[in-house]
């Protein structure tokens, strides 16, 4: 009977040794309550001169002043980088870009750094680079492979773009694989999806956004303006009237304040487009214009963009005729009703975005993502909703507005060898004589 005892004992104790985590899953993936005092918990600090100017207010109006102060900084250094041009907008994005992957990636490691993980930070940074290099370099050579293409040097990179990813890529991978240590699988695994979650989250929405901006700044510039806009005004909407709790996530959510913010982004969504939508800045894509060999965003403006008439519907026509007014008739951009869709999107499903960072943050007992932002936390927290909403614009964009224009094609011509471009080129040659649009 000893005999039996002392064998399972050793069977149990092999299949420890064999499978980390097996036998103590709960202790390998605990967090050290030390812990939490190096993850963020707070986001007021402020300058000594605003400190000494808030201090007799009570801490509710002091969170309220300071977060009005530093949005309206956040604002004004938005449209100063506006006026700087799309260039300095992509910039920024891929600094914002950066600042989320990072205030993610240290809750990870403050979490777990006491095991001495090997390699994790490194890793994450290399995947880090390599995704991004996939996806702008995907992003560059659709609107300026035509440029691209013209440079010697640049020229193996376009053609041979994926494969160069993907060999990143599996580097990584390789490298991950050879860091595993014996005792800590488990963890290792968990913050390799850890990172590549991460990476979805925040590279390949900002990717989306980097996109939006090339399709023309209006794409871009609406949709984060309407986030903006629901934000400041649901909390406005929650902080003077708001009594009736929204959801658990965020106790300090109310439905005053989801309503208020609903109608007030439709509204501001109508204005802004209606401004913006009157200048070809704002509505042209950035492309490669051959001819002048440079960048342009001058363009014929398409459909979505012209002065429309639309038949009103019944129910309005008789209203309008209560009061004498006859109206059948109104002109109108189109792009003004697709606004109404980005609006009800920012204002009914963009806020779940905020709410599933406030998730994550209770799940850390954390009160936001970092302190860069005095009154409103880390970068993430101002870009959890952003993120989601530039994948809505993108899809619906690419769903109901985007065709397929002559930039994209001549790029995917020029990589073609010289007969096929020949004959790509007497076939179109004959097909647009036959149809009596060129000379003979």
């Amino acid at each position: 009977m000893t005999d039996v005892r002392q064998r399972k004992v050793e069977d149990k104790s092999d299949r420890s040794e064999n499978h980390p985590g097996s036998g103590d899953t709960a202790d390998d993936l605990s967090i050290d309550p030390d812990v939490s005092q190096q993850l963020p918990q707070a986001s007021d600090k402020t300058t000594e001169v605003i400190d000494s100017a808030l201090k007799d207010l009570t801490p509710r109006w002091r969170n309220w002043i300071i977060r009005g102060i530093f949005t309206w900084v956040m604002i004004f250094g938005f449209a100063a980088v506006i006026y700087l041009g799309p260039l300095a907008l992509v910039i920024l994005i891929f600094i914002i870009q950066i600042k989320c992957f990072h205030e993610i990636i240290n809750i990870g490691y403050a979490v777990y750094k006491s095991h001495d993980l090997p390699w994790f930070r490194t890793l994450s940074w290399y995947f880090l680079i390599a995704s991004n290099y996939f996806f702008y370099g995907e992003s560059l050579i659709q609107y300026f492979g035509v440029l691209a293409s013209k440079t010697d040097f640049i020229k193996p990179f376009v053609t041979y773009h994926r494969f160069i990813s993907f060999s990143l890529y599996v580097s990584g991978f390789v490298g991950f694989v050879l860091s595993l240590v014996k005792t800590h699988y488990l963890k290792q695994f968990t913050l390799f999806g850890w990172t590549h979650v991460t990476l979805l989250i925040v590279v390949t929405q900002s990717h989306l956004i980097m996109q939006n901006i090339f399709e023309g700044l209006i794409w871009f510039l609406v949709p984060v303006s309407m986030i903006i806009c629901n934000d400041i005004m649901a909390y406005l909407f929650g902080f003077f009237f708001g009594k009736t709790p929204l959801i658990k996530l965020s106790p300090k959510k109310t439905w005053e304040g989801f309503i208020g913010g609903a109608f007030s982004t439709v509204i501001f969504g109508m204005v802004l487009s209606y401004c913006l939508v009157s200048f070809d800045y704002f509505i042209c894509p950035i492309e490669y214009n051959e001819s002048k060999d440079s960048l342009s965003m001058d363009c014929e403006r398409v459909p979505v963009f012209q002065l429309t008439d639309y038949t009103l519907p019944k129910v309005l026509q008789t209203l309008y005729g209560l009061v004498g007014v006859k109206l059948e008739t109104v002109k109108m951009y189109p792009f003004m009703l697709h606004s109404i869709s980005f609006s009800i999107f920012a204002s009914i499903i963009g806020p779940f975005g905020g709410f599933f960072a406030s998730g994550f943050k209770r799940a850390f007992k954390i009160k936001d993502f970092g302190d860069t932002i005095p009154g409103h936390g880390g970068i993430m927290d101002r870009f959890d909703c952003q993120f989601l909403m530039a994948t809505f614009v993108h899809v619906y964009h690419s769903s109901f507005i985007k065709a397929v224009g002559p930039a994209k094609l001549l790029s995917t011509i020029l990589k073609l060898n010289s007969a096929d471009q020949i004959e790509l080129y007497q076939t179109l040659k004959d097909n647009l004589i036959r149809k009596g649009l060129v000379p003979h």
